[in-house]
């Protein structure tokens, strides 16, 4: 029987307006591994609140048939990459089978369906190449996320882009609103472009969301590659240039999504600032708002937690603490042959490894990190975990700098897997939860977010979303940050001596030394967290803001 779709719930009131939603990654369940880090997390977090908050929203993604990776070790303990194929039986095939154009070839493309049943999210379609009907080449476009290949990532965003409007067609559901997450869909804005011949008309329908201002996730391509790809939707090149301002015939996606999306939006009031500066000698782009991003709460909170503050139980609280850490330090066990404490202060840095994030910024001085994690009378214990991009050897070395690192402390540890599960369980067992980002390189960032959910004290530079959240010594601790200005090793440098000194003189002192202290910091960061970092607000935000803008044509 033919796959038929209609939406499976009735929309509530304000958000009927139909919209699909267009990104590379999604992070819903440990399960189905389609994701990569942040961007992955924010978008599977937000299918579930479109879910609660009853949606007119369909997902549009990719079956990576690999996934992301997994991240495991070689024999010396450091990182190593292995690619294996997934298969899910909870997924349901549509059997829907269309063409589309990529590099001057026909490539045959299909789509698997998620119910919301499954995991309590918006419907979800994941497009595949992975058909009998094409070549090797064309059936790798699905294989990995984030092929290391400029050509293979060019195919991908066109099957994301057109393909996935393509299905939209196919199912005969056809959006009000189509909303990108990340320019890595954009052939879907050129797709449109091509039926409407008109601007103006692509305006209405299309929003645009920016993650990051770093150069990695702003990508760059040749024109004529590009051309050559059909990414364009045979638009003519001359036309193409007239309305994306192409510069010295290399195509910013960045901005080619500002120019041609009615609206955008930053991850929070800093990047919005930011993306403003970066784009003041654009004047024609266009407006950009911030709506800073969110974790659901339903997914990560730890209800027991907040069964316990609802009830001001302390006891119920700390209780509740030590034992996910017991939880928490049997997995650590398992990996690394280490036996942590549940009465000993406990550090987490969990988060994608790159460059701006620091995961070695506690490295930076060694004898200070030696006294730090030798002192007896007031002890602590460190974990890492994150997973690097796969051919970001800068980043692995780093990776693998800690995990040689710790093989010298019976109290620090590195682990694999930095996935949904681990991250979850990792915030559960921490007592702080570390973000280390060089001041202005992060846009949002959320694992702060869901850290505080459960019961982890953030300590961290006040960039990206902290700032909005922060509360210095009352929901969390600030780390005073150095001169962005200054060379990046200075600002290293001084951040380092910065962190070292707020863990020495306030952090531990206070875990040992004033208890009710510390509670009170943990509780007042789970009162605060919720509900303006609950991605319930932030999905009725982009109704209000982005969707239900009055200049959308019906």
């Amino acid at each position: 029987m033919p796959f038929t779709f209609k939406h499976p719930y009735t929309p509530a009131p304000g958000y009927s307006r139909r919209v699909a939603y267009f990104c590379m990654e999604y992070a819903i369940h440990q399960p189905l591994k389609i994701y990569a880090g942040g961007l992955g997390f924010l978008a599977g977090s937000y299918l579930r609140s479109a879910f609660e908050l009853k949606q007119n929203l369909v997902g549009i993604g990719i079956l990576w048939k690999y996934g992301y990776y997994d991240q495991v070790r070689k024999s010396d303990q450091t990182m190593d990459i292995l690619f294996e194929e997934k298969v899910y039986g909870f997924l349901q095939p549509t059997d829907i089978k269309f063409a589309i154009r990529i590099f001057q070839h026909d490539v045959w493309v299909t789509a698997w369906y998620l119910p919301p049943e499954v995991f309590n999210t918006a419907p979800l379609f994941l497009l595949s190449t992975n058909l009998p009907e094409n070549d090797y080449l064309a059936n790798t476009i699905s294989h990995k996320l984030y092929d290391f290949n400029p050509e293979t990532r060019i195919a991908a965003a066109i099957l994301l882009g057109v393909g996935g409007a393509r299905l939209l067609e196919e199912l005969q559901w056809q959006p009000e609103v189509y909303h990108l997450n990340e320019s890595h869909g954009l052939p879907l804005a050129f797709y449109l472009y091509s039926k409407h011949k008109n601007l103006e008309k692509v305006k209405q329908q299309l929003v645009f969301t920016n993650h990051t201002p770093e150069e990695g996730g702003n990508p760059k391509s040749d024109v004529r590659l590009l051309e050559k790809a059909s990414f364009f939707s045979d638009i003519p090149v001359t036309e193409v240039r007239s309305i994306t301002h192409i510069e010295n015939g290399v195509l910013d996606l960045t901005m080619a999504a500002l120019h041609m999306s009615g609206v955008a939006n930053g991850v929070s009031r800093l990047h919005q600032q930011t993306l403003h500066r970066m784009w003041k000698q654009h004047p024609d782009i266009c407006p950009i708002l911030s709506i800073t991003n969110a974790q659901n709460y339903t997914y990560w909170s730890d209800k027991e937690m907040y069964k316990a503050l609802s009830a001001n139980n302390d006891e119920a609280l700390q209780k509740r603490k030590l034992a996910c850490k017991e939880q928490l330090f049997e997995l650590v066990a398992d990996q690394n042959g280490e036996i942590f404490k549940k009465d000993v202060l406990t550090l987490v840095f969990a988060k994608r490894y790159t460059g701006y994030k620091r995961a070695d910024l506690l490295l930076r001085d060694m004898d200070r990190f030696d006294r730090l994690v030798n002192n007896r009378e007031r002890p602590v214990q460190i974990i890492w975990a994150g997973k690097p991009y796969p051919m970001d050897y800068t980043a692995i070395g780093v990776f693998d700098k800690i995990v040689n690192a710790c093989k010298s402390y019976a109290n620090c540890s590195v682990m694999v897997g930095y996935e949904l599960k681990l991250s979850k369980m990792l915030k559960q067992g921490a007592d702080v939860w570390l973000n280390l980002p060089r001041m202005g390189h992060e846009a949002s960032g959320t694992s702060g977010m869901t850290a505080a959910m459960n019961g982890a004290i953030n300590l961290s530079l006040p960039d990206g979303w902290f700032p909005e959240f922060a509360r210095d010594k009352r929901n969390c601790f600030v780390i005073p940050p150095s001169d962005p200005s200054l060379p990046e090793h200075q600002q290293d440098d001084a951040d380092a001596i910065s962190l070292y000194n707020l863990l020495e003189k306030e952090v531990i002192p206070m875990y040992y030394d004033y208890p009710a202290s510390w509670r009170e910091i943990i509780k007042n960061g789970m009162r605060d967290i919720v509900p303006t970092f609950d991605s319930g607000r932030m999905a009725a935000e982009y109704y209000k803001k982005l969707y239900n803008r009055e200049d959308i044509r019906e």
